[in-house]
């Protein structure tokens, strides 16, 4: 862990705590693709913000795991008619603004930018914020043969870090590429990115998880590279 935004006192602490460990890599990494449909794409619409950057890095990543046959799993955010209006989902009175991602509509449509393969890649629709709560994702990783879990998307703050978290806590290690991450504004995201660096699993460079979706290799200790947030 770097000094990054925080200074020297909470890295620190944080180094004290025995925090910031690098994760040992598989030979058989997933990369998920956390929530990047129109609705968090485009700034068009009110969950949204301009991610171009973000779906050109996550395409080149996808793009350089194809040949070595990295599963590629998709999220979606998307609600029925009756769940967007009604009451039933706690997180909408929070987040009301996400009402607007209903079944169907482009708002949850994957950014067509991405190289989403229509029967090969899979994709999975979910209520929350982790990519893992009541989904089947886990099921599906662990019947792939998937021991590293490289996740991309979007928000950084917000359901990025939740599959993180519950990434790791399903037995997981985790990968997140920071060019291949965004969010609506950089304090949340540094915040995020630091924690996920402490706890979670490692924020990487663009190029070091190109490097090890394209050739596999085993458990290995991930190359030093340059985080900006931890």
């Amino acid at each position: 862990m770097s000094r990054g935004i925080y200074g020297a006192s909470t890295l620190h602490t944080y180094t004290k705590a025995g925090f910031g460990a690098p994760v040992r890599r598989g030979s058989r990494p997933a990369i998920v693709v956390v929530d990047l449909t129109r609705g968090f794409t485009e700034d068009s619409y009110p969950s949204g913000a301009d991610l171009t950057g973000v779906v050109a890095a996550t395409t080149r990543l996808i793009e350089a795991g194809r040949p070595a046959d990295v599963p590629v799993i998709f999220t979606a955010i998307a609600y029925t008619e009756a769940e967007s209006t009604g009451d039933s989902i706690a997180w909408l009175r929070k987040a009301p603004g996400l009402r607007e991602l209903v079944e169907g509509s482009d708002a949850v449509a994957i950014d067509p930018r991405l190289p989403m393969r229509p029967g090969h890649d899979l994709l999975v629709v979910k209520k929350g914020a982790s990519a893992f709560f009541g989904t089947h994702l886990g099921a599906t990783l662990t019947a792939l043969g998937c021991d590293t879990v490289v996740v991309c998307g979007a928000t950084t703050s917000g359901c990025v870090r939740a599959t993180a978290v519950d990434a790791v806590q399903s037995g997981f290690p985790v990968l997140v590429p920071q060019a291949c991450v965004g969010d609506r504004a950089d304090g949340p995201a540094e915040a995020a990115l630091f924690d996920i660096q402490a706890k979670y699993g490692d924020v990487i460079s663009l190029d070091d998880a190109i490097g090890y979706v394209s050739s596999p290799s085993g458990p290995t200790a991930p190359r030093t590279t340059r985080r900006a947030h931890s």
